[in-house]
């Protein structure tokens, strides 16, 4: 097939004629995802305003793709099928334009070769499901089955989980052909939706928000972190007892310091900026007002689409949902009950642990338990932030409680971002294995574990001078060590307490 494909293929299939056959109804939607992708591509690209820049997944997938390419040669096939799930607006469409960029034109891929379609688009417009598209792609214009293909092709797709089959569509594929790559990328609910046999054979790289040194990279060329500084800032959190890890952590961070220099702007300036509203990519150019409305429209969208694609609810729900965003968003840190939130709401409180359990689906927010036994765990309430102080804080804004001067707000997001950050660690490292709160009085803000289930309190200490509630915990939990999250100048340890200031942990 000529790789000038023409968008004359395109029809307007909003209106679809039902005149035309379902198969070339078929075959001219895949014709015009051909078409468009190059302009698409270079349209989003160009669009981020010359800022852009590569995220760490992108050079993962990069990696993936390359070995795809040498195949046998390299004797490495079988990362093939990738899944980037996450939370809307972190970046998973960008990073997929990035890779198709990187096929096409440096890798000399024949645009016939790579299609890249919306299920959102497809299932509003067509009614159909991946493997429709995926079939005709390769039946009707590589004329060929998966079996036979001889050159290796390329299908991505954004969007999957509106389609309740893309998992096993995928093992599909994936078994019939080692010539096929394929990612498809979705809200965090593609996590859950993997069957077993699926789940063996898919690469998961989840997308998050970005921390504070992703952030410094996209905004600043040339400018890069030290090598290992967020290993040697893990191993300081997991390995603490080990003087060793302190000493390494403590050099990289002097490393750290200089680097920072070279940016030229105070850094404690983009620090909090990077908390109250930058956390997205979408937001590095904005100024605060702009980013706030962006994420707050990214929320909507989240509320309207993304929600009600994993479950069911009544229009009426809609209002409660956004209800129960904005409660949270505005309250102190603190434990969550469903019973509290039902009596406040006036909804039942098997509605509220519905919705908080597809919140918490999307990734717009995550929950932290009381640590403890089962007992505990349901008796108890339960902690819930979000995936970004920048939601919080853009929630904030459209509330009318948005002060950025305010310690105590301020506080909020910085629990927040350290929250999300060991999630982020839990999620992409499998360190720590859990992640808790001390539910009991004076007790520490989290206690995380170890691969050993050892204990390590943490206490975020914003404007709190008192170590007395780290010492609790460290004694309850016959822990090691603990560790304090402050406005210190530099790591350091005294006696069995690591200090670690917020930016340097921004960086893990």
């Amino acid at each position: 097939m000529d790789t000038r494909i023409k968008v004359h293929h395109y029809i307007t299939y909003c209106g679809v004629n039902m005149d035309i056959n379902e198969k070339e109804q078929l075959l001219k939607y895949t014709l015009a995802k051909l078409a468009e992708a190059p302009q698409l591509v270079k349209n989003h690209l160009e669009g981020e305003k010359g800022i852009l820049r590569y995220r760490r997944a992108y050079f993962r997938i990069k990696k993936y793709v390359d070995d795809f390419l040498m195949g046998e040669k390299r004797g490495n096939t079988t990362k093939r099928l990738v899944i980037l799930p996450g939370l809307r607006g972190v970046g998973k469409t960008t990073i997929v334009f990035q890779i198709y960029d990187y096929l096409k034109n440096q890798k000399k891929i024949a645009q016939d070769r790579i299609l890249y379609f919306s299920t959102d688009e497809l299932k509003a417009y067509l009614g159909k499901k991946i493997l429709d598209v995926a079939d005709t792609f390769i039946q009707d214009v590589h004329k060929t089955s998966p079996i036979y293909l001889e050159k290796e092709i390329f299908i991505f797709v954004d969007e999957a989980h509106f389609d309740a089959n893309w998992s096993e569509t995928a093992k599909i594929l994936f078994d019939k052909s080692k010539k096929i790559f394929m990612i498809f990328t979705g809200s965090s609910a593609l996590n859950l939706e993997l069957s077993v046999d699926a789940a063996r054979r898919i690469t998961k790289e989840i997308v998050f928000p970005m921390n504070f040194s992703e952030y410094l990279t996209l905004s600043y060329e040339h400018w890069f972190p030290p090598k290992n500084i967020a290993e040697s800032i893990r191993n300081l959190i997991i390995h603490g007892e080990t003087d060793a890890f302190v000493d390494i952590a403590s050099s990289k961070e002097n490393e750290l310091s200089k680097k920072l220099i070279k940016i030229g702007k105070p850094i404690e300036k983009e620090w909090e900026d990077f908390v109250c509203y930058k956390g997205f990519p979408f937001t590095l150019s904005m100024s605060q007002i702009e980013a706030h409305e962006k994420i707050f429209s990214m929320i909507d969208r989240v509320i309207e689409k993304d929600i009600f694609s994993i479950q069911s609810f009544n229009t009426e729900t809609r209002n409660t949902i956004s209800r129960i965003i904005g409660f949270l968003a505005l309250q102190f840190p603190g434990g969550t009950s469903d019973s509290k939130l039902s009596e406040r709401l006036g909804v039942s409180p098997t509605m509220i642990r519905s919705i908080l359990d597809v919140l918490e689906k999307t990734h717009l927010i995550f929950s932290v338990k009381p640590y403890g036994g089962a007992g505990k765990i349901i008796r108890k309430p339960w902690k819930y932030y979000f995936l970004s102080p920048s939601i919080n804080s853009a929630i904030r804004f459209k509330l009318g409680a948005f002060d950025k001067n305010s310690r105590d707000m301020f506080g909020v997001l910085v629990e927040s971002m350290i929250a999300s950050y060991m999630i982020r660690m839990k999620e992409t490292v499998n360190l720590p294995t859990g992640i808790f709160y001390d539910s009991e009085d004076g007790g520490a803000d989290f206690i995380i574990q170890d691969a050993k289930e050892n204990t390590i309190p943490i206490e975020v200490s914003y404007g709190k001078k008192d170590k007395g509630q780290i010492e609790k915990s460290i004694k309850r939990y016959n822990s090691k060590y603990g560790i304090i999250i402050c406005e210190c100048p530099k790591i350091r340890k005294e006696g069995n307490i690591i200090y670690i200031p917020f930016m340097t942990f921004s960086f893990v």
